[in-house]
């Protein structure tokens, strides 16, 4: 009678549970699923002037992963909405509008090497261009972990550029392909008020897809709302006004951007801030909460020298000229890899979401003061603070988040290496300076801040390296370990 009464009892419990997660789910509005095309044939190969193929398609080949990328097109109709600051959303009346766009998906072709977890971002347009800047400095991490990564064109500037020269928007790039898409109803909406619902029906076709499935069958489990700068600062008005109405991603990742979050959702963010994005003091920062953390990378740049050389070849090849060297008051680019932060941190959100286990708090940069805001830095020039990667607690250059002089200069952080005489200051020989390495990497792998694999390549570069620097060796020692994939 007992075990009766027990499953009784459990079924009960379970169908309360089930009405409680029904009626949760009730409160947020249906998602229209669009209509999805595709896969996109690619009909020349990569650097074609016809250009009818996967616009910035990765230099690598990710057959040789075990990863697959095809491009859809996705159309349906999208409404316009008020986003108050802090608050839901409300649509404007007139709508819903017609939109055609494209998501480019980049999976694992097997079930068995795919992790459940669809990073869906949120494609950064301030260049003129769209950029992949989650993919670039993280697509060994992906395909090692075994993540999709689908990009969704959301925005205006993705389609037209910035006409009228140069211009690098996806119609006039490749008109025979891109041709047909449209996010401003004919350029009668040019405020890019349709890109929340637009984001919005990518994740529907890729959660409950109708028709065809972008994820070829792939089972998902969860899907993280992912934007750089400011992609990230538009994720910020998504999360606070079109999350309560949707509520169709599971979590949030804002690199290198994203503020004035609210706190009475009941749904997880990752922030990662470089020191380029505290130029301003550090009154953009949002408090850490059971449901908000934000890690500071000491001495890293808000655009980061991984992205740039991952970049670089892409737009010689679908550009036609190069964008190196940037014309800088400084040496431009912080070499100080924020991406080995990076790729922990969306090990630790996935845990968070799926377990609820909460990544560990990170110490802040420090500020000498706030008004004007002026960074605390070593007799070295070295900020203070924050995440402390070895090239930072055992540096070899000065790298710092600030720079200035042409087109976004601001944005590279700087990169100066020491001379050999100041080397030799620092380090007594090459064992004191391995030491001191592999000291900072155990620190930085205690504290969740990287991953193993960083840890062991990061370990093999210093015992490599000529620090200090031998007599007659020429070879200029530094953390530059990138290579053009």
């Amino acid at each position: 009678m007992r075990h009766r009464t027990l499953k009784l009892s459990f079924v009960i419990l379970s169908a309360f549970a089930v009405m409680s997660v029904w009626s949760a789910a009730a409160l947020a509005d249906p998602v229209p699923n669009p209509l999805v095309i595709g896969p996109i044939p690619e009909n020349v190969e990569p650097g074609d002037p016809s250009h009818d193929y996967i616009y910035f398609t990765p230099i690598e080949d990710l057959a040789d992963y075990g990863y697959i990328e095809e491009e859809f097109f996705i159309e349906g109709n999208a409404n316009r909405y008020e986003t108050p600051a802090g608050e839901s959303g409300t649509i404007i009346e007139g709508g819903p509008y017609p939109y055609k766009t494209r998501i480019v998906v980049r999976r694992p072709i097997s079930k068995k090497d795919f992790n459940g977890v669809v990073l869906l971002e949120w494609q950064n347009v301030t260049a003129g261009y769209e950029l992949d800047a989650h993919w670039g400095p993280s697509w060994e991490h992906f395909v090692r972990k075994g993540y999709a990564w689908v990009g969704v064109s959301a925005q205006r500037v993705g389609l037209v550029g910035y006409p009228p020269s140069p211009n690098f928007g996806l119609l006039d790039w490749s008109p025979i392909r891109y041709g047909t898409l449209d996010v401003t109803v004919g350029g009668t909406v040019n405020d890019d008020s349709l890109c929340y619902d637009i984001f919005s029906q990518a994740a529907q076709a890729i959660r409950n897809p109708m028709g065809i499935d972008p994820m070829g069958g792939l089972p998902i489990e969860i899907i993280l709302a992912v934007g750089a700068s400011q992609s990230a600062s538009r994720l910020s008005i998504y999360h606070n006004s079109i999350h309560p109405l949707h509520e169709i991603v599971d979590g949030y990742y804002l690199l290198v951007g994203g503020s004035g979050l609210r706190t009475d959702l009941d749904v997880k963010v990752f922030q990662y801030l470089s020191e380029t994005d505290l130029r301003y003091g550090p009154g953009r920062r949002m408090a850490d909460s059971d449901i908000f953390r934000s890690w500071e990378v000491t001495g890293s740049g808000h655009s980061s020298y991984a992205s740039a050389i991952y970049r670089d070849p892409l737009v010689l090849r679908d550009f036609g000229a190069p964008v190196w060297p940037p014309d800088c008051d400084l040496p431009p680019y912080s070499r100080v890899r924020g991406y080995y932060v990076i790729n922990a941190q969306y090990d630790h959100l996935v845990r968070w979401v799926n377990r609820d286990i909460a990544p560990p708090a990170a110490p802040k940069i420090e500020f000498l003061t706030d008004d004007p805001p002026v960074i605390a830095r070593d007799e070295l020039g070295i900020a203070l603070g924050g995440i402390r990667l070895p090239e930072i607690q055992v540096p070899i250059a000065l790298n710092t988040g600030t720079n200035s002089g042409a087109t976004f200069c601001v944005l590279y952080g700087t990169y100066i290496p020491f001379d050999d005489d100041l080397l030799r200051d620092l380090y007594r020989n090459h064992g004191t300076y391995v030491s001191a390495c592999n000291r900072s990497i155990k620190e930085n792998l205690k504290a969740g801040y990287i991953l193993k694999e960083a840890a062991r390549e990061m370990r093999a570069e210093a015992a490599h390296a000529n620090v200090p620097p031998k007599e007659n060796h020429h070879a200029c020692p530094t953390h530059d370990n990138h290579k053009r994939k």
